[in-house]
């Protein structure tokens, strides 16, 4: 039978591995992780404490069937937590590791066949007689019937106002991870975003220059909203509010139903609403025609992101209390230009008064989150399938089509047999693909897809040997 092929090392690519290992009887799969600890990637291959997870322990895991529970993981390390906790990323990279240890473990001693392969994959070409070839290192092939792609986050790439004097100099940070990267301590570190990312980096820089001026920047100087200390009870009319919104035409509708669920139960809180809307945001999503995904993304993207993905009580303490005492200044604006050498010169126009100012840095970290457009990055496996038409980029750059069920539409709109995707490439699709849980359940899917396949043909192969 056929090999299968995972490419990916960080999060999505152990789920997908994970659940192929304990469904995909007699094929071999290969998981491509590239030269990163597997398992990481870019989520969960923090070391800092300070960086923590935006759901509470009991509701995170990676496969939907596993031998432990991350709780009680995290406790064996921690002492005694609670499923209400916000606890380390750095934690729960430690657990899928463990976790896809043991499932590497089980498939050992079930005889089942696998590779893991610590270089990253260059080039894929479809076979004429079927499956694909794919290229990892410089000359090397391993030939599979499916692959899975599990590319995670795209590496950033610097906004359009920054000119190559600022990239160059060495002052303009890419990589909002790298921190250590800068040993000279700067007297001004200023922040473009304000998501979760920009959060984390914050923290980070506040512990490493504790002396610096911190400066945040973003169209709409928005933090993420902050999740409750306890777990909120259920809004109590969220059947009926979802089956509203699933009858709803556009976005405008969608979000007048949401504000007036609020305002009908104002004891409600407002963040049990947002929740309850999980199970059917990915159905809302592809509900909307192009024009209206992109009127949502212009108009209403920044205040849900800050509502869906919410930081952790303890991070918004911290970031909101920095404000307080004046070490963190955040501005509602939009940045023209970033020039020079070092300090930097970064010249801003406000949102409120629409003037335009210009402050020097240091240092600035590019902290804008989850890049997904394929058609304009640097990842040599992506631009080359777009290049081959076995993918195309989604038309608001969301990632590449794809069916429901994440397989890849190629240049002539058709389905690629035995190509797949999971996690951030969906996006265009599913909107919400990104966080674990979702994650988890889409790779159990896939291979209980890939693997049912399999079973039919090598069915087929046995009654056309009986025949």
């Amino acid at each position: 039978m056929a090999d299968i092929a995972v490419i990916g090392g960080g999060a999505a690519g152990a789920a997908a591995f994970g659940e192929l290992l304990a469904q995909s009887h007699g094929r071999t799969v290969h998981w491509i992780v590239g030269p990163e600890a597997p398992g990481r990637g870019v989520a969960y291959a923090t070391r800092d404490d300070r960086h923590l997870l935006n759901v509470r322990a009991s509701s995170i895991g990676v496969f939907l069937e596993q031998g432990e529970e991350f709780i009680q993981h995290a406790s064996r390390q921690l002492g005694q937590v609670r499923g209400t906790d916000f606890l380390p990323r750095r934690l729960f990279g430690d657990f899928i590791q463990a976790q896809v240890g043991a499932r590497i473990d089980a498939a050992r001693k079930a005889g089942r066949s696998f590779r893991i392969h610590p270089e990253s994959a260059h080039e894929l070409l479809r076979r004429p007689e079927g499956g694909y070839a794919v290229r990892i290192d410089t000359d090397r092939w391993v030939d599979v019937g499916d692959v899975v792609l599990a590319v995670g986050a795209l590496a950033q790439r610097p906004l359009r106002t920054v000119t190559p004097t600022a990239l160059s100099s060495g002052a303009y940070e890419l990589d909002p991870w790298r921190l250590d990267h800068h040993p000279k301590a700067p007297r001004r570190v200023l922040v473009i975003g304000t998501g979760l990312t920009a959060v984390d980096t914050l923290l980070s820089a506040s512990m490493q220059w504790p002396n610096a001026e911190l400066v945040a920047v973003s169209r709409h100087g928005l933090w993420p909203f902050t999740h409750s200390p306890l777990p909120l009870a259920p809004y109590p009319a969220q059947e009926e509010l979802n089956r509203a919104l699933l009858a709803c035409a556009g976005v405008a509708p969608m979000l007048r139903l949401v504000r007036k669920a609020m305002e009908d139960v104002p004891e409600a809180d407002w963040r049990s609403v947002i929740d309850g809307m999980r199970p059917i945001n990915a159905v809302l999503w592809q509900q909307l025609s192009n024009d209206q995904r992109r009127q949502f993304l212009r108009h209403a993207r920044w205040i849900w992101e800050a509502s869906r993905h919410r930081m952790a009580p303890a991070s918004g303490q911290v970031i909101h209390q920095m404000q307080e005492e004046g070490r963190l200044q955040v501005h509602a604006a939009r940045v023209l230009e970033v020039d020079g050498a070092a300090p930097l010169q970064v010249t801003l126009r406000e949102r409120a008064t629409q003037l335009v100012s210009t402050l020097e840095a240091d240092l600035v970290i590019q902290a804008t989150g989850l890049d997904t457009a394929v058609a304009y990055g640097a990842h040599d496996l992506l631009s080359q399938l777009l290049r081959d038409g076995l993918a195309v980029a989604d038309p608001l750059q969301l990632g590449v089509l794809a069916k429901a069920d994440g397989q890849l539409l190629g240049a002539s709109v058709e389905p690629q047999r035995g190509l797949y995707a999971i996690g951030s490439l969906l996006r265009g699709n599913l909107w919400e693909c990104t966080a674990m849980p979702e994650i988890r359940i889409a790779a159990h899917r896939l291979a209980a897809q890939l693997s049912a396949e399999g079973v039919a043909a090598r069915e087929s192969v046995g009654d056309g040997h009986n025949g």
